[in-house]
């Protein structure tokens, strides 16, 4: 997969993000890994709302590199976009999330109780270490969008 491969089927844009922009996703970055490890939450919403988290990340990290996710499949789309934008080292961290994505969706539409405490605490644990992986990662490759 590239850039061009996406932009040519049309799963991603072109896009020029701000500081304001990036800023603002931290702000639900913020929210969301918060709320996730609030224990009296259900696993169910704190392993969505800490995907969600992760998601975030990922889209802060597309929109530096010059793009935007769009059309169908979007969420698988964002975790192969993160895996182009920091390269071979967060396959890893990537295909998880694209793992925690089929159960995000079993979790928000289809059954309650999926998520167990343990899988709640792993996503959590993995979406703080995207975070300081791509915040990390801006500081070195994009200044002006340091977080401050």
């Amino acid at each position: 997969m590239s850039w061009q491969q996406l932009l040519n089927d049309k799963k991603v844009k072109t896009h020029t993000t701000t500081f304001q922009e990036l800023d603002a996703l931290r702000s639900v970055i913020d929210r969301d890994l918060q709320d996730a490890a609030l224990s009296g939450l259900s696993a169910d919403r704190r392993f969505a709302t800490a995907y969600n988290a992760a998601l975030q990340v990922s889209k802060m990290v597309i929109a530096c590199v010059g793009y935007r996710v769009s059309g169908a499949s979007h969420h698988q789309t964002t975790f192969e976009a993160l895996e182009l934008a920091l390269g071979s080292s967060v396959t890893p961290l990537a295909s998880y999330f694209d793992l925690c994505r089929r159960k995000r969706n079993t979790v928000d539409y289809d059954i309650a109780n999926v998520a167990s405490e343990t899988e709640a605490e792993q996503i959590l644990k993995e979406a703080g270490n995207l975070r300081q992986i791509a915040e990390n990662w801006i500081a070195h490759n994009y200044p002006q969008f340091k977080k401050t």
